[in-house]
Formats: C-alpha cells, sequence, structure tokens
C-alpha cells in the first residue's frame, strides 16, 4: 500500500531540488508545499532520516562542491548559486562539512558528495524483522549495496567509489558482508573484518531508522561472527556538523569513544563496543 506521506515528501524534495539556488529556510519549503512548518518538521525528518535544514544544506554544499571541481566559476558566484548570500558564509559553511575551504577543495580536485538527492520508496512494509532476516552479502547484492552506500554516504566522509566497489566485492567474496532485504529495497548492510574486529561500513536505509536494526545487526554481529571480540568502528568527532547522528546511534547501542584519528585527510574518532558491553546490549 502506498504510504501518502511519502509521496507528499516527495513533492518536499522536488520542491528543495528545483530551489537550491535559493533560499530554502523551513518556513519557506512549508509554506511553499502548503504544510505547517511544524508539521513538516516532524515529517520530513521521519520520513527522510534528517531535518530539512540538514538536507538542503548538505545538498547546497555538493552541489557547490561539484561546481568547484567541475567548471571555472568564480567561487563567489558559485556560493550565488547555491543560495548563499556572501562568500564568507559559503566558505565557513563549506569548511564545515567538506573539512577545506572551497579553493583548497578545487585545487585537489577530487569531488564527493555528501548528501545526493534523496529518492524515496512509497511502499515500505510494516513486517517485523529478525535476525534472522540477516544473511550473507551475495554478488547479486552488489548494485543494489552501491545505490544505499550513496544514499547514506553520511557516514562516509571521503568516497572513491572504484576502491570502495573493489572492497566491498573482496567482503562479499571473504564473508565479510551481510545484508537485510525487505522484499526488492535493501534496507541494511554491514562490513567488517574478523582480526580485529571492525566494522567498515554499517548502513540502514533512513526509511528504516527507526525500526531498531542497527541494534538487530550489532547482535548479529557479535553473537555469530565476531563472539568474545572487542568491535571497533571509526565515525565522526564531536560537534562535526557533516555528521546527521552517526555518534549519538553509536553511543545508545553502548560504543565508547576512544582516540582521534585522520583517516583520507579527514579528522574521525574511533569507538570500540568491548565483549562485556555486548552481553548487556543483548539482554537489553
Amino acid at each position: 500500500m502506498c504510504d501518502r506521506s511519502v509521496v507528499n515528501m516527495e513533492a518536499v524534495i522536488d520542491y528543495i531540488e528545483s530551489h537550491l539556488d535559493g533560499k530554502l529556510e523551513l518556513e519557506i519549503v512549508a509554506e511553499a508545499v502548503h504544510y505547517s512548518k511544524y508539521h513538516l518538521h516532524r515529517l520530513f525528518a521521519e520520513t527522510v532520516g534528517m531535518t530539512i535544514h540538514d538536507y538542503v544544506q548538505r545538498r547546497q554544499l555538493t552541489e557547490a562542491a561539484k561546481l568547484l571541481v567541475f567548471s571555472d566559476r568564480s567561487v563567489i558566484e558559485i556560493a550565488f548559486i547555491c543560495g548563499y548570500g556572501s562568500q564568507q558564509s559559503f566558505t565557513s559553511a563549506f569548511k564545515s562539512m567538506y573539512k577545506s575551504p572551497p579553493a583548497e577543495y578545487r585545487a585537489k580536485g577530487s569531488f564527493y558528495p555528501l548528501q545526493l538527492r534523496f529518492t524515496l520508496h512509497r511502499e515500505v512494509a510494516a513486517k517485523k524483522f529478525t535476525k534472522q532476516s540477516i544473511r550473507m552479502a551475495e554478488n547479486a547484492d552488489v548494485s543494489d549495496w552501491m545505490n544505499l552506500m550513496r544514499l547514506v554516504i553520511d557516514g562516509y566522509p571521503v568516497m572513491d567509489e572504484a576502491d570502495y566497489l573493489e572492497k566491498l566485492k573482496a567482503s562479499i567474496a571473504e564473508k565479510r558482508a551481510l545484508v537485510l532485504r525487505d522484499e526488492e529495497i535493501l534496507i541494511g548492510a554491514i562490513a567488517f573484518t574478523y582480526v580485529p574486529g571492525s566494522i567498515v561500513f554499517w548502513g540502514i536505509h533512513p526509511q528504516y531508522r527507526n525500526r531498531g536494526l542497527q541494534k538487530l545487526f550489532l547482535d548479529v554481529l557479535a553473537e555469530k561472527y565476531l563472539p568474545g571480540q572487542e568491535i571497533s568502528i571509526t565515525t565522526y568527532r564531536e560537534r562535526d556538523k557533516a555528521d546527521t547522528g552517526q555518534r549519538n546511534m553509536l553511543i545508545k547501542l553502548g560504543f565508547a569513544e576512544k582516540e582521534l584519528l585522520t583517516e583520507f585527510g579527514y579528522p574521525t574518532q574511533r569507538f570500540v563496543l568491548p565483549p562485556e558491553k555486548q552481553e548487556d546490549i543483548k539482554h537489553g
């Protein structure tokens, strides 16, 4: 059955995508699509997995990054094209997300998106998923896995798709990748290493993030594949504006903060889940 709220949010996304060159504050979008701003804020966040403000900013800065790499337009021109009123405000916002000022990012010549246009599934089942619903990934899952990765790119601050695809295929061949499907939709995926026990990718489709699937994957990983091991993962550092909730999710699941790192030139932090904490989660 088609979810009417999803259809309505598709209209909101269409409006945002058509006006990325202008101011897209909540009040403006709400008025354009005939919603109260409070109702729109709640419904958009529930459906898309982030606020309108976060989605708009990430989309505008993604388009800006693309123009910096693939065009010769000036920084001030790109700022105006992507909805910013001044070069200063644009530079500040861009640096907070991409960790380098626009000119430096352009000089590197390597584009990656913070946020691609969000595509919603109109029919989302209300069924309950169990640990038995999670299975080993197969080569037939690769295309859908890559689409999920692009959808949840917020968990990956730097992305080289060719390199990622190669590593994904290796993870599948070595039985280090798990997936969860809802019929034709790949709604969750996790890739890991056995020694040391670490999570190298963990993605849940935003429309399913309120189903407890993060804990489901973690339970399967801890009980079946990494029993008795410390499980580690890296994510954004505290107060990184590019983080849309990854850190909070890990903390709620019992992960503890560890050392600060720099990966691919990006500031990150390692989190660990010790074996004793896994027992608490299992019985929680």
